[in-house]
């Protein structure tokens, strides 16, 4: 499963997509975190339906005590390459 995700809320200036990027390693997921003009943060994540189920649920609520996630608009998206890993994009 290829989902593209846009995450709003406190999420930039907080570590969020460091701990989003320890989140994906522990799931398995491969894909991109990245910071958007907006303030809100996308990220390409591929995995299995349950492997994306999971990191969804846990990105909900923040490990990092800094960071508030108000709302992730999600959708499928076959576009998204495979990638080998998962990285930060700066």
């Amino acid at each position: 499963m290829k989902m593209h995700l846009n995450v709003t809320g406190r999420v930039q200036g907080v570590g969020f997509r460091y701990t989003t990027y320890q989140l994906a390693l522990e799931i398995g997921l491969t894909g991109t975190v990245k910071n958007e003009a907006d303030g809100s943060v996308t990220i390409e994540a591929v995995g299995t339906n349950e492997q994306i189920e999971q990191f969804i649920t846990r990105l909900e609520k923040p490990q990092n005590p800094f960071a508030k996630v108000k709302h992730i608009e999600q959708f499928e998206d076959p576009a998204i390459k495979d990638f080998d890993q998962f990285n930060v994009v700066y």
